[in-house]
């Protein structure tokens, strides 16, 4: 796991910023998961309020005051994604500016996964 990221005066580890972000995508529809999780993360996730580490699935460096997020997707399929990566990236700028209230410049999407439904 990288080391916290420093932006206002403000440390923030890197499980810090991954909750917000992996709150603020809940909300958007289409969205599986912020990252790529197994079965086992998934069930932890459901039934308890404990944090599992997740890895990389948000990526942050300052520039300039300024915050550079790259955020992990595993999405449904059937979502186009261009509107989505827009949905998410507004969700997140919105979460950070209300929870740590500093300035994002840029929220990068990347798809890792994709999720079928049972038919």
């Amino acid at each position: 796991m990288s080391q916290e990221i420093t932006i206002a005066g403000i440390g923030i580890a890197p499980e810090v910023l991954t909750a917000i972000v992996s709150r603020a995508v809940e909300e958007v529809e289409g969205i599986a998961s912020v990252g790529v999780k197994d079965l086992a993360t998934n069930l932890v996730s459901m039934f308890s309020t404990k944090s599992v580490p997740m890895g990389e699935d948000v990526e942050a460096e300052v520039v300039d005051d300024k915050l550079r997020l790259t955020v992990h997707l595993t999405v449904f399929f059937g979502y186009p994604f261009k509107p989505l990566a827009e949905a998410v990236r507004i969700a997140v700028a919105n979460a950070i500016d209300a929870q740590v209230g500093v300035e994002v410049e840029c929220v990068n999407i990347c798809i890792d996964s994709l999720v079928f439904p049972k038919e």
